[in-house]
């Protein structure tokens, strides 16, 4: 199994969109994703910091994404 790559907030919002997910909402920097299928995510979009890898674990595991899924969309 790979190592999940570190995101940013824009990298991972890239990714979500591919998926199908639309922006619901926005409580200041915390945006809520919500996807056709009823899946929904919070991402915090912090400037200059990257999700950290423990936050991007529980997002995929919301959305119901594997690492290879993910790593597969980034490129």
């Amino acid at each position: 199994m790979t190592r999940v790559p570190t995101l940013s907030a824009k990298q991972l919002d890239r990714v979500l969109m591919k998926l199908g997910f639309r922006v619901a909402r926005q409580r200041g920097s915390h945006v809520f994703y919500r996807h056709s299928d009823g899946r929904t995510t919070t991402v915090p979009h912090h400037a200059e910091r990257d999700i950290a890898r423990s936050l991007l674990h529980e997002i995929l595991r919301e959305i119901d994404v594997s690492q290879e899924e993910l790593i597969r969309l980034l490129e």
